[in-house]
């Protein structure tokens, strides 16, 4: 995908470069706090035929993040972070993301410095997020990228075997576990694909917006393919997460701060790499609700 310049009334400033030939593209020339509905139209076409967006020396305060998520649906409120808090006073709708310890040596919020492996975010509800959306306000000097993979290629690339294999099956999505490996709040831990709490969504879905098939996986922990038994299930979901995770679906961001990365939750896969816990790292983010329940092709 060659370098373009995107086409709109007053939009002519907005530049976009592909991040990969797959997945993702970068956005200049725009400011997020003082995005125009012009550049909104054209953002919004972007986020469907890219499903990964990319901006770069953005200065946003919370309610500027916030406003900026809106304009795509309306917003979720946070989950409980792993300190106890709830919402960010006065912010319902922002998540901290952080390994920095406040002065009552608690985290200031969650998921702290490992690894966070592939997955859709909150894929374990019936109408799960449309879009997600992180803000680097302190980086790590290295480690902490971020990885989206998408989709669309992978399913597009699958082999004729392992797609028909999938077709018109349904996978379960595990509502025990975030990203990080922590129990949810509220949660009972298990390891048990049966018996965790989670719901089955299509694995081939049809795409609410752009209408293209689209492979839907959710996260490898405790899910399970309806219908199987467990081992035939881990046999066919491993097979599945090592074709779909492959280096040539995925795009790595070097976070600095200033960023604004916005990913298709229906669309493509993220995972998060470590980084020294001695480092500080901040992130704030939003999420877009689900519209709708994902739905077969």
């Amino acid at each position: 995908m060659a370098e373009a310049t995107a086409r709109s009334a007053d939009t002519s400033h907005i530049k976009t470069r592909p991040l990969t030939d797959l997945v993702g593209v970068e956005l200049t020339g725009v400011d997020l706090a003082h995005v125009t509905d012009d550049e909104i139209a054209v953002i919004k076409r972007c986020f469907d035929t890219y499903s990964g967006l990319l901006f770069r020396d953005q200065k946003l305060t919370e309610q500027d993040l916030v406003a900026f998520s809106a304009k795509f649906g309306q917003l979720d409120h946070a989950p409980i972070m792993e300190n106890g808090q709830s919402i960010v006073p006065g912010v319902p709708e922002l998540y901290v993301i952080s390994n920095i310890k406040g002065a009552d040596g608690k985290p200031i919020g969650s998921l702290g410095a490992g690894e966070a492996v592939w997955h859709t975010d909150m894929s374990y509800l019936e109408n799960p997020p449309d879009a997600s959306l992180l803000y680097a306000i302190e980086v790590p000097p290295e480690g902490g990228d971020t990885w989206l993979a998408g989709m669309y290629a992978a399913l597009e690339d699958m082999p004729p075997d392992l797609r028909r294999r999938i077709e018109g099956r349904r996978i379960k999505h595990d509502g025990t576990y975030n990203s990080g490996g922590y129990v949810r709040a509220g949660v009972t831990a298990t390891d048990n694909p049966i018996e965790a709490p989670g719901v089955y969504h299509p694995a081939i879905c049809r795409h609410p917006r752009s209408g293209r098939e689209v492979l839907y996986l959710g996260r490898r922990r405790n899910a399970h393919v309806e219908g199987l038994s467990l081992a035939e299930s881990d046999a066919l979901l491993d097979e599945l997460w090592a074709h779909a995770t492959q280096r040539k679906y995925a795009y790595p961001h070097r976070w600095r701060v200033g960023d604004v990365l916005m990913w298709d939750n229906r669309a493509t896969l993220h995972r998060r790499d470590e980084f020294d816990p001695a480092q500080r790292r901040l992130m704030h983010r939003t999420q877009v609700k689900g519209a709708v329940a994902p739905a077969a092709a």
